[in-house]
Protein backbone atom coordinates (compact mmCIF):
# COMPACT_ATOMS: atom_id res chain seq x y z
CA UNK A 1 0.00 0.00 0.00
CA UNK A 2 2.87 2.53 0.50
CA UNK A 3 4.54 1.73 -2.43
CA UNK A 4 1.14 2.29 -4.72
CA UNK A 5 0.68 5.73 -2.72
CA UNK A 6 4.22 6.80 -3.32
CA UNK A 7 4.09 5.49 -6.77
CA UNK A 8 1.04 8.23 -7.09
CA UNK A 9 2.53 10.82 -5.19
CA UNK A 10 5.54 10.63 -6.76
CA UNK A 11 3.96 10.68 -10.40
CA UNK A 12 1.61 13.35 -9.43
CA UNK A 13 5.14 15.78 -8.53
CA UNK A 14 6.51 14.97 -11.77
CA UNK A 15 3.60 16.07 -13.74
CA UNK A 16 3.34 19.43 -11.65
CA UNK A 17 6.80 19.97 -11.64
CA UNK A 18 6.05 20.41 -15.82
CA UNK A 19 5.95 24.05 -16.81
CA UNK A 20 3.14 24.23 -19.93
CA UNK A 21 2.35 27.23 -22.46
CA UNK A 22 -0.58 27.71 -20.24
CA UNK A 23 1.47 28.36 -17.32
CA UNK A 24 3.90 31.22 -19.61
CA UNK A 25 0.42 32.53 -20.48
CA UNK A 26 -1.08 32.97 -17.20
CA UNK A 27 2.55 34.19 -15.70
CA UNK A 28 2.72 36.92 -18.50
CA UNK A 29 -0.81 38.13 -17.57
CA UNK A 30 -0.16 38.25 -14.01
CA UNK A 31 3.13 39.76 -15.30
CA UNK A 32 0.82 42.31 -17.20
CA UNK A 33 -1.23 42.65 -14.82
CA UNK A 34 1.61 43.85 -12.24
CA UNK A 35 3.16 46.68 -15.10
CA UNK A 36 -0.17 48.29 -15.03
CA UNK A 37 -0.59 48.51 -11.17
CA UNK A 38 3.09 49.91 -11.10
CA UNK A 39 1.74 51.94 -12.99
CA UNK A 40 -1.39 53.05 -11.68
CA UNK A 41 0.58 53.69 -8.27
CA UNK A 42 2.55 56.27 -10.41
CA UNK A 43 -0.18 58.06 -11.69
CA UNK A 44 -1.71 58.48 -7.95
CA UNK A 45 1.38 58.52 -6.40
CA UNK A 46 0.33 56.19 -4.37
CA UNK A 47 3.30 53.53 -2.68
CA UNK A 48 1.34 51.01 -1.81
CA UNK A 49 0.10 50.68 -4.97
CA UNK A 50 3.35 50.36 -6.38
CA UNK A 51 5.03 48.55 -4.20
CA UNK A 52 2.08 45.53 -4.64
CA UNK A 53 2.76 45.76 -8.44
CA UNK A 54 6.44 45.40 -8.07
CA UNK A 55 5.64 42.56 -6.02
CA UNK A 56 3.87 40.92 -8.09
CA UNK A 57 5.85 41.62 -11.09
CA UNK A 58 8.81 40.02 -8.87
CA UNK A 59 6.79 36.57 -7.90
CA UNK A 60 5.38 36.00 -11.32
CA UNK A 61 8.81 36.33 -12.96
CA UNK A 62 10.72 34.13 -10.82
CA UNK A 63 8.04 31.50 -11.97
CA UNK A 64 8.97 32.12 -15.19
CA UNK A 65 10.84 29.42 -17.36
CA UNK A 66 13.03 29.15 -20.68
CA UNK A 67 11.24 27.65 -23.39
CA UNK A 68 10.70 24.17 -23.21
CA UNK A 69 11.85 23.19 -27.23
CA UNK A 70 15.58 24.79 -25.76
CA UNK A 71 15.52 22.81 -22.71
CA UNK A 72 14.87 19.37 -24.81
CA UNK A 73 17.56 20.31 -27.79
CA UNK A 74 19.51 17.76 -27.58
CA UNK A 75 22.23 19.02 -30.05
CA UNK A 76 24.98 21.47 -28.34
CA UNK A 77 25.64 23.62 -31.25
CA UNK A 78 21.89 24.33 -31.66
CA UNK A 79 21.21 25.34 -28.26
CA UNK A 80 24.93 27.39 -28.02
CA UNK A 81 23.57 29.91 -30.91
CA UNK A 82 20.21 30.19 -29.67
CA UNK A 83 21.11 31.20 -25.97
CA UNK A 84 17.50 31.15 -25.13
CA UNK A 85 18.15 29.49 -21.19
CA UNK A 86 20.88 31.63 -20.41
CA UNK A 87 18.68 34.58 -22.28
CA UNK A 88 15.75 33.66 -20.14
CA UNK A 89 17.65 33.10 -17.00
CA UNK A 90 19.13 36.53 -17.04
CA UNK A 91 16.38 38.58 -18.13
CA UNK A 92 14.44 36.87 -15.16
CA UNK A 93 17.41 38.17 -12.74
CA UNK A 94 17.42 42.07 -14.20
CA UNK A 95 13.58 42.39 -13.91
CA UNK A 96 13.47 41.02 -10.38
CA UNK A 97 16.03 43.21 -9.49
CA UNK A 98 14.64 46.20 -11.02
CA UNK A 99 11.47 45.73 -9.51
CA UNK A 100 13.37 45.87 -5.70
CA UNK A 101 14.84 48.93 -7.19
CA UNK A 102 11.33 50.66 -8.11
CA UNK A 103 10.08 49.54 -4.72
CA UNK A 104 13.22 51.43 -2.85
CA UNK A 105 13.30 54.21 -5.60
CA UNK A 106 10.11 55.40 -4.85
CA UNK A 107 9.96 54.80 -1.14
CA UNK A 108 12.60 57.08 -1.09
CA UNK A 109 10.50 59.88 -2.80
CA UNK A 110 12.94 59.13 -6.11
CA UNK A 111 10.18 59.13 -8.03
CA UNK A 112 12.30 59.74 -11.45
CA UNK A 113 14.35 56.72 -10.94
CA UNK A 114 11.26 54.41 -10.41
CA UNK A 115 10.08 55.26 -13.26
CA UNK A 116 13.09 55.02 -15.33
CA UNK A 117 13.32 51.07 -13.82
CA UNK A 118 10.13 50.84 -14.59
CA UNK A 119 10.89 52.03 -18.21
CA UNK A 120 14.12 49.30 -18.21
CA UNK A 121 11.37 46.79 -17.19
CA UNK A 122 9.52 47.56 -20.15
CA UNK A 123 12.24 47.17 -22.88
CA UNK A 124 13.42 44.00 -21.01
CA UNK A 125 9.73 42.64 -21.67
CA UNK A 126 9.91 43.67 -25.22
CA UNK A 127 13.56 42.66 -25.91
CA UNK A 128 11.94 38.93 -24.68
CA UNK A 129 9.05 39.46 -26.74
CA UNK A 130 10.86 39.78 -29.62
CA UNK A 131 13.77 37.16 -29.10
CA UNK A 132 11.86 34.74 -27.72
CA UNK A 133 8.35 35.03 -29.19
CA UNK A 134 9.39 36.38 -32.39
CA UNK A 135 7.65 39.66 -32.46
Amino acid sequence: MKKISLAIALSISLYAGEYTKQDRIKDMQEMAEAMSTIETGFFYNNKEIVSSGALKLSDAIRKIQPPLEEIEERDPLTRYMNKKVQFTNKLIKKIDSKAKLIIERFSDGDVQAAVQAYTKVMKKCMQCHHEIREW
